[in-house]
């Protein structure tokens, strides 16, 4: 980690640990030891579900597992249910569920946004093509309500129903909004849809796993929502800020495809007329001509939007721990109340 990582995470654990004389958190290596052995099962369960009687669906959802992502959704399933000390399979089970679904939104996303790279990679649509990634992604939404029918659970396949209407909603939600001003309220809507509501989803079906009380089942999904949310405002601050060797595709992605994000949203608020119309032509011309990232940079930092998504991404951060003050203190809620200080401080 950089220092300047380093120095974020040590602010945030911090003020939380000031407001809710938390007790000393755990780290991410203890973590991933935690749940080394359900990670390993879930990659396998993962690996056998996306196996289809059709080549080109098991060539492509191999393709997609391989390319790897943080697990970090399925990672909050487990840690939920193991809140309650869950010991049945169906926390593996369902946290393949919610990371099939997951790469399903992003082979839907990347054709919808005609991207090129995802991870590094070339994205899979540039591979096999539009046609067969769409009907592939489709496949791998029914195949995850497959896998979940089998815990016969009626609660958990209503979230899920109510997860997936959620997601496709926010993303036609933002195809009417590309290359739009929209306000902040409206972009917080878009990223509860297409982020933080599979992170709370995924902290419920721990809980509903577990035998969790109506409250603490809202407890954990609150956690959820403001971990998700934080996770997504660093997610587009990285889109602006990083590098493409450490992003695995272009920077300003989401300028370049008509999204405005918050940090813009908030410089959009006080900037001067000739530099809201450089953004607001990029916006409307999808591309950077005659306006250089260095510009919109510049503009950000002038203003102290930057800052202001960190400092939006932090208070969301400290909320999810607050969510969870209440539950006994463990190992497992001593890793949950590291999660978000991992989400504000990361680089990629």
């Amino acid at each position: 980690m950089s220092q300047r990582t380093l120095r974020k995470a040590a602010e945030v654990a911090e003020k939380s640990r000031i407001i809710l004389s938390a007790p000393a958190v755990i780290n991410g290596k203890e973590i991933f030891d935690l749940l080394r052995e359900d990670l390993a099962a879930l990659e396998e369960e993962f690996g056998r579900d996306t196996v289809s009687g059709v080549r080109a669906i098991t060539e492509i959802g191999e393709y997609l597992r391989a390319g790897g992502g943080k697990r970090i959704r399925p990672a909050l399933l487990l840690l939920s249910a193991k809140l309650f000390d869950y010991q049945g399979r169906g926390a593996v089970k369902l946290g393949a569920v919610v990371e099939i679904i997951h790469t399903a939104t992003l082979v839907h996303d990347d054709i919808i946004d005609e991207a090129k790279t995802r991870r590094g990679r070339p994205a899979a649509n540039t591979q096999w093509g539009n046609s067969k990634c769409v009907l592939a992604g489709d496949w791998l939404y029914m195949q995850a309500f497959k896998v979940a029918v089998q815990e016969r659970n009626f609660r958990i396949l209503d979230t899920l129903i109510e997860l997936t209407q959620q997601m496709v909603e926010g993303e036609l939600l933002q195809m009417e909004k590309l290359g739009k001003l929209i306000t902040l309220d409206e972009h917080f809507d878009l990223i509860y849809r297409k982020t933080a509501c599979l992170f709370s989803v995924c902290m419920r079906l721990g809980a509903i796993l577990g035998g969790a009380s109506v409250e603490q089942e809202a407890a954990l999904g609150q956690y959820g929502h403001d971990l998700g949310m934080a996770f997504q405002i660093v997610d587009d601050v990285l889109d602006l800020t990083a590098s493409e060797d450490v992003l695995g595709k272009p920077v300003a992605s989401d300028l370049r495809e008509g999204k405005v994000t918050m940090a813009v949203i908030h410089a959009l608020q006080g900037c001067e007329a000739d530099e809201r119309a450089a953004i607001e032509k990029i916006l409307q011309e999808r591309a950077f001509n005659g306006v250089t990232h260095g510009q919109i940079l510049g503009i950000l930092q002038r203003y102290g939007s930057i800052e202001a998504a960190h400092d939006r991404a932090a208070a969301y951060a400290e909320s999810a721990r607050e969510a969870i003050c209440s539950f006994p203190d463990s190992e497992v809620k001593r890793a949950l109340l590291w999660a978000p200080e991992f989400v504000v401080a990361r680089e990629k």
